[in-house]
């Protein structure tokens, strides 16, 4: 395997989510873990419904960096 499959690259949307490209595993406050691969947007601002990930939720609510 090469290198580069390890990689996670890690992107701050500007006024939206984290945009997440590679492998990773995520665990939730509940202990859930799951691995997710592929580009995943990342809530960021809060307000989502399907949080942790996005739903353009930022949109609506007129989210900006802090």
């Amino acid at each position: 395997m090469d290198k580069k499959d390890d990689l996670v690259a890690v992107k701050e949307s500007a006024g939206g989510p984290y945009i997440i490209k590679g492998e990773f595993k995520l665990t939730t406050k509940n202990g859930k873990e799951s691995t997710l691969t592929g580009m995943n947007a990342l809530c960021r601002c809060g307000h989502s419904k399907s949080k942790p990930f996005c739903d353009g939720s930022h949109q609506k609510v007129g989210f900006e960096k802090e």
